[in-house]
């Protein structure tokens, strides 16, 4: 497993590097942003671990080019910044998920590791799912209603791949929560209620029949005609 690191304490990046080269990883240490965007251009990744307040070009910049291009390699963030906008912000963008230094590395690996479960499998097998006239090919990251295309964040994508996995049954904000934003913090819980609203802008919108629909007091469901 590749992994780049952006991180411009060297105190940080070394510890890091130490660590994540003893659990069996190779790391590319990038110690500012114009460098990280050199290795991201020129060179496939497993994992980006960007710092956000680093020199060139900021970690949030950074997402923003790995999600323009279309690489939907996972992205974890670093920060000292912890509070709720902070996260929000990052992952509106793109990122995958955020951890707060200082960083507690068995929790590093953990988050790693349930990233990379994440992406296998959501992304290395060649699926295709259906739900009424919409259209989800999750190899390709391309999703169609009635044969319109539809773009969608990365996050929508990954909420709407996990709605329509379980099309026909409610699922709760904790579930949610748990497998799109892999947190149980209650902070998220109005970005569940906003990214419902975006998907139904999205995927509902113009069409007589809608797909997504809230259960009140028990969470929401994309319904699909069998």
């Amino acid at each position: 497993m590749k992994i780049l690191i952006v991180e411009d304490d060297k105190r940080i990046s070394e510890f890091l590097q130490k660590g994540l080269q003893e659990a069996g990883y190779f790391v590319q240490l990038a110690h500012d942003g114009l460098e990280a965007r050199n290795f991201i251009q020129n060179d496939s990744w497993d994992l980006f671990i960007l710092d956000i307040m680093v020199p060139g070009i900021d970690g949030l910049q950074l997402a923003e080019i790995i999600r323009f291009r279309k690489i939907d390699t996972p992205v974890l963030m670093l920060s000292a910044l912890g509070e709720a906008e902070d996260k929000i912000k990052a992952l509106d963008i793109g990122a995958d998920d955020y951890l707060v230094k200082p960083v507690h590395f068995p929790e590093l690996l953990s988050r790693i590791n349930a990233l990379r479960r994440r992406y296998e499998l959501h992304y290395s097998n060649d699926n295709v799912l259906f739900c009424g006239d919409l259209k989800v090919d999750i190899d390709r990251n391309v999703v169609e209603r009635a044969g319109q295309e539809i773009v969608l964040s990365a996050k929508e994508f990954r909420f709407l791949v996990y709605l329509v996995e379980n099309q026909n049954k409610i699922v709760t904000r904790t579930q949610i929560l748990q497998v799109v934003w892999d947190t149980n913090q209650d902070t998220y819980t109005n970005v569940v209620d906003v990214y419902i609203s975006y998907l139904r802008n999205k995927i509902d919108q113009g069409f007589d029949e809608k797909l997504i629909r809230t259960i009140k007091g028990r969470g929401y469901m994309i319904t699909c005609q069998k």
